[in-house]
C-alpha cells in the first residue's frame, strides 16, 4: 500500500535542524514529498545553524571539529531542493485540528497548513538559571552568543564571562577563544557550577561515545593551553553593572571574587521544545535523567498521538548525531505505519545506537548536575520572569499564603510564564523555586502547559482569508 492512498496528505517534517533534515532525507528516498517547515532562514538548526549567503567565515572557522558534519548536513538538504517543499523563514506557532498555524518572517503573513503525518523536531534551547543583575544589557545565554558568531559574524562583547555548566559551556568559550583578535574578542573567564570531581567521576560513563568525549578534552585542552582562566565549582553571584554589564561576581567556595567584562554568556545545558508536541495532544512523563517533563515516544519516535512522531533533541536531549539518527528513525516508522516497505535492519540499527547513548547521557549528567542549591539560594528579590516582572519572593508567597503547590497554579495567581516567551525562559526556575518553598521533589509541581503562540508572534499582521490551504503551499502566499 502506498503513503497516498492512505492519507492525500504529505507528510510534514517541522524543523530543518539535524533530526528535520535526516527525516525529511529518509522521506524523500522512500518517493514521497514531504513538507520540512522550518523558522530560521537556512536550515542546519542550532548546532549548525548556517549563515546568510556570502558570509566570508570558513566552516572550519565556525564549526571546528563539526564542520564535516556541518558541511554534509548542509549538502544534504541542498540536494534535496526539488524533491521536497522547504518552507523556511516559517515560524509553526499553533497547532490544532490537523492545521498548522504558521508564520512566514520576513513578510509577517501567518498561514493555515494542514498535514498528514507529522515528524516534530522542534529542537532545543538554553535552560537559564536567573541571578541577580541577569536582565542588564550584554547578558545572553549562551545559545544566544552562539547564534551572533555563527550567524553575524560578531560576539556578544569584547571581554566576555561564560557561566553556567554543560557542554556548550565549553564550546562556547572555544569558539569564542578561537575567533580571539580576528572578531575583537576576549575570553575573560570559564565559570562552572559543576566541580572537576564531577568531571572526572564521569569519564567512564562518557566513553560510550569516546569521540565525541575526545573533541570535548580537546577544547579544553585548548583553552588552558591558550591561557583562558577555568574555574569549576563556583556559585554564580550577581551581575554588576549600571545600565550595562560591567562585571561579574562568583564565590569560589572560600571567598566572593569579583570578574570586570563587558557581556556575559549563561546557560545550564539544554531543555527540549515541547510545546508543540504538548499543543498537538502528547502525553507526558517525568524524565528524571532530563531533570524535566517531556512527551512520551517508543524507540522509534512514536508519540502518544497516531501520526504524531518526535525526534532529535525536542524530545530529549541527545544530542546532534542522535538527532540525525532519530530522524531517520522516525521516518522509517512513519513509513511503516503508511504501509511503505522499509529496511527493518536498519529501523533495528538505528534503535539499538539510540540506546546505546543512555550510558553517555548518564555520563553528560554526572559531569555537569544541575545545581541543586540554587532555589534556596536565590533571594527574594531576585527577578525570575522578567516578562511579567514576578520575582523569587512572589513565588515564594504565593506557595506559602495561597497554598500553590501546580505550576499552573502558581501562573493563574502570579502570572509567571505568561509573558512573550510563555515560560520557555523561566519556566525551569519558577518549578525549582516552587518545589523547594513547598518541600517538594521538583516533578511533583508539574510543568506549564503548552500555549498558543507558542513563541512571539505579532499582532499587527494584516486580516487573511481563514480558509484551510494545502501543506505545500509557498511561504507567504
Amino acid at each position: 500500500m502506498s503513503a497516498g492512498a492512505s492519507n492525500p496528505l504529505p507528510p510534514v517534517v517541522v524543523g530543518a535542524g539535524p533530526a528535520g533534515i535526516r527525516a525529511a532525507q529518509t522521506l524523500a528516498a522512500h518517493g514521497l514529498r514531504p513538507v520540512l517547515i522550518d523558522e530560521a532562514a537556512r536550515g542546519g538548526g542550532q548546532i549548525y545553524r548556517r549563515p546568510p549567503a556570502h558570509f566570508e567565515r570558513s566552516a572550519q572557522t565556525l564549526y571546528g571539529t563539526e564542520a564535516a558534519r556541518a558541511t554534509a548536513l548542509h549538502g544534504t538538504l541542498d540536494a534535496l531542493q526539488g524533491r521536497i517543499d522547504y518552507q523556511p523563514d516559517s515560524l509553526v506557532w499553533n497547532a490544532q485540528g490537523g492545521l498548522l498555524d504558521v508564520l512566514h518572517g520576513p513578510t509577517q503573513t501567518t498561514r493555515t497548513v494542514a498535514h498528514g503525518p507529522l515528524i516534530v523536531a522542534s529542537g532545543a534551547t538554553d535552560r537559564v538559571l536567573p541571578l541577580p543583575g541577569w536582565t542588564l544589557p550584554g547578558v545572553y545565554t549562551l545559545g544566544g552568543a552562539q547564534v551572533a558568531l555563527k550567524f553575524q559574524g560578531c560576539t556578544i562583547g569584547r571581554n566576555v564571562v561564560l557561566m553556567g555548566t554543560g557542554p556548550l559551556l565549553y564550546l562556547v568559550a572555544y569558539q569564542y577563544a578561537k575567533a580571539g583578535a580576528g572578531a575583537g574578542v576576549k575570553v575573560a573567564a570559564v565559570l562552572d557550577t559543576a566541580r572537576f570531581a564531577d568531571q572526572w567521576a564521569a569519564v567512564p560513563g562518557m566513553l560510550a561515545q569516546p569521540a565525541v568525549l575526545a573533541k570535548g578534552l580537546y577544547c579544553v585542552g585548548w583553552l588552558r593551553a591558550h591561557g583562558v582562566p577555568m574555574h569549576t565549582g563556583i556559585r554564580p553571584v550577581r551581575v554588576l553593572g549600571n545600565g550595562r554589564v560591567a562585571g561579574v561576581a562568583w564565590n569560589d567556595g572560600r571567598q566572593e571574587r569579583v570578574l570586570p567584562c563587558d557581556a556575559v554568556g549563561l546557560g545550564y545545558a539544554l531543555r527540549s521544545e515541547t510545546q508543540l508536541a504538548d499543543l498537538l495532544g502528547c502525553r507526558f512523563a517525568w524524565a528524571p535523567l532530563q531533570r524535566a517533563h517531556l512527551p512520551e515516544r517508543d524507540g522509534a519516535g512514536r508519540s502518544s498521538v497516531p501520526g504524531v512522531y518526535l525526534a532529535g533533541d525536542g524530545a530529549g536531549i541527545m544530542g546532534a548525531d542522535a538527532a540525525e539518527w532519530a530522524g531517520e528513525r522516525a521516518a522509517l516508522a512513519l513509513l511503516a505505519d503508511q504501509g511503505v516497505g522499509v529496511d527493518a535492519a536498519r529501523a533495528a540499527a538505528l534503535e539499538r545506537r539510540l540506546a546505546g547513548l543512555v550510558r553517555f547521557r548518564r555520563g553528560l549528567e554526572r559531569a555537569f548536575p544541575f545545581p541543586d542549591g540554587w532555589a534556596a539560594q536565590a533571594p527574594d528579590a531576585l527577578v525570575v520572569c522578567r516578562c511579567e516582572n514576578v520575582t523569587a519572593g512572589e513565588l515564594r508567597a504565593c506557595a506559602r499564603d495561597a497554598g500553590a503547590d501546580e505550576m499552573n497554579r502558581l501562573k493563574a495567581l502570579t502570572r509567571v510564564g505568561m509573558g512573550r516567551c510563555q515560560g520557555r525562559m523561566c519556566g525551569v526556575a519558577a518549578a525549582e523555586i516552587l518545589a523547594q518553598a513547598r518541600g517538594l521533589p521538583v516533578e511533583q509541581v508539574g510543568r506549564l502547559r503548552g500555549q498558543a503562540p507558542i513563541k512571539p508572534v505579532p499582532i499587527h499582521w494584516q486580516a487573511r482569508a481563514a480558509e484551510p490551504q494545502g501543506a505545500a503551499m509557498e511561504p507567504g502566499a
